[in-house]
């Protein structure tokens, strides 16, 4: 029994423990269970913070994106804006240069005008001017009664100054008025005017001396003085004095061959006077400077008919010349007839046409770049057949270095002494005489191309070089004939070598 109940208690016993242990792996596996699912838990929140960390960067991509998005549309907008600003300011600018081209317009029209007013005032005044004439030979008819109408045109003309009113003109203006109308008062009013109008003509060669004195002040004070500064140095004459001499004409421009030469003359002149004092060696240099302008001086004259070819380099002034040329001629009684020769500047034509029309003078013209040759043939066949006193041709500037425009000179002068064998032909060469010693050596260069009868120095009242006229008279000896000493039209003189030595030095 005992055994029985043992066994009985022991198998009794036994399921307990099985289940126990099964209870004890029931909660092992329930527990690792557990930590598996929280395990899958964490790993399910890690994947949805990520998840969550992934869209926010998703988000701020798509913002960057939409700020991207929204700028570029900006900038876009922006250039919409500069490109209408660009076309509004591009028709600004259309309108703009429309205006200026009425404006230009209007400024044409308006110095048309101007040179129409000028060229109706100068009618006015030759009119004037001819009317007073008149009246006056008519006066002076009534005067004298057994003097014929032809007596008395042929005296009133010839004593008029410029010749303005023709025999023709005279005659109708006298035929209009009888005598018999004419009362004595008018004819002693006459009279007071005839003595009036001769102290001007008295004082017309002051009037010319002193235009060429105040245009040489420049050069006058640039000599003078430093010869003046040299001799007052010094209180005896020696070598010294002379090297300092020699030095100061030097640097006043008039050459070193020609300072050596008056030098040379100075020395013989101060030994043969027997001067001692440096006080008297500035009147020994005057008279050495005097001889050397006046030799071998020939007055310049142009017989009917005569053609005038102007030649230099450009920028010298040779239109302008030859405009106061015009007018000088034509001041002194002589038909003028201007050639437009110059056919490859621009507007040369057009300057020269001014000049014509302020001098009431013809002009001969071809189109722009036409052959020069052709316009002095035609000019030369207008000349004779109008009978004109003096044919002027201008001619383009040219170098001496330009092969090509040498010979278009010397077919111009070939073509003149051809089909004009019986006029005198003046070639001037134009120089500016404020470019100095670059002056003289144009004039060398030109002589070796060209048949140079004369010169003619412009600017001589703008600067201090006009020792430039010593130069070349001595080392060159061809003539000077006019010299510009101002811009006015009557400003260009015939050259005169006393009175430009008188003027050179100050003396009256």
């Amino acid at each position: 029994m005992g055994f029985f109940k043992w066994f009985k208690k022991k198998k009794e016993n036994a399921p307990v423990e099985n289940t126990q242990a099964n209870e004890v792996e029931v909660s092992v596996t329930e527990e690792s269970n557990v930590e598996e699912t929280q395990t899958v838990k964490e790993n399910q929140n890690e994947d949805v913070v990520e998840a969550v960390v992934s869209t926010d960067d998703e988000v701020e991509v798509v913002e960057e994106s939409v700020d991207e998005t929204e700028t570029i549309a900006e900038e876009v907008s922006e250039i919409e804006e500069i490109e209408d600003t660009v076309e509004k300011e591009e028709v600004a600018v259309e309108n703009t240069v429309e205006e200026i081209k009425e404006e230009e317009q209007a400024v044409v029209e308006d110095v048309k005008e101007v040179e129409n007013a000028v060229e109706k005032v100068e009618n006015e005044v030759e009119e004037n001017h001819t009317e007073s004439t008149t009246e006056g030979i008519v006066e002076e008819v009534t005067k004298e009664n057994d003097t014929t109408v032809e007596e008395v045109e042929i005296k009133e003309i010839t004593t008029e100054e410029n010749n303005v009113v023709e025999k023709t003109e005279v005659e109708e203006a006298v035929q209009e008025i009888p005598e018999e109308n004419v009362e004595p008062v008018e004819v002693e009013e006459t009279e007071e005017v005839a003595v009036e109008e001769q102290p001007t003509e008295e004082e017309k060669p002051k009037g010319f001396f002193a235009k060429i004195k105040a245009g040489l002040s420049k050069t006058r004070n640039n000599i003078i003085s430093s010869v003046e500064n040299v001799l007052s140095a010094f209180t005896k004459i020696d070598e010294d004095l002379y090297e300092e001499l020699e030095e100061a004409l030097i640097m006043a421009d008039i050459g070193v061959e020609t300072s050596l030469y008056i030098i040379e003359k100075l020395r013989e002149k101060v030994k043969d006077e027997k001067i001692h004092d440096p006080a008297e060696v500035k009147g020994a240099i005057i008279r050495v400077i005097t001889e050397i302008l006046e030799k071998d001086d020939e007055p310049f004259e142009l017989p009917h008919p005569s053609v005038v070819l102007v030649i230099g380099v450009n920028g010298v002034g040779k239109t302008t010349t030859i405009g106061k040329l015009t007018h000088n001629y034509m001041e002194n009684g002589k038909t003028v007839l201007l050639a437009a020769a110059d056919t490859f500047r621009a507007a040369a034509i057009d300057q020269l046409q001014v000049w014509a029309d302020r001098n009431n003078a013809q002009l001969i013209k071809h189109q722009e770049n036409s052959d020069p040759g052709a316009v002095v043939y035609d000019a030369v066949q207008a000349a004779k057949a109008r009978n004109t006193d003096v044919l002027i041709c201008d001619t383009a500037g040219r170098l001496h270095n330009k092969k090509n425009l040498m010979e278009e000179l010397r077919k111009i002068s070939k073509i003149v002494n051809k089909e004009y064998p019986d006029a005198k032909v003046e070639t001037l060469l134009v120089l500016d005489a404020t470019t100095g010693q670059n002056a003289l050596q144009q004039a060398k260069l030109f002589k070796e191309v060209a048949d140079i009868t004369g010169l003619v120095l412009t600017k001589l009242d703008g600067t201090a070089k006009g020792g430039i006229v010593l130069a070349i008279k001595h080392e060159m000896n061809i003539p000077v004939r006019y010299i510009g000493v101002g811009e006015q039209m009557d400003d260009l003189q015939e050259f005169n070598s006393k009175d430009f030595a008188k003027a050179l030095f100050g003396e009256e």
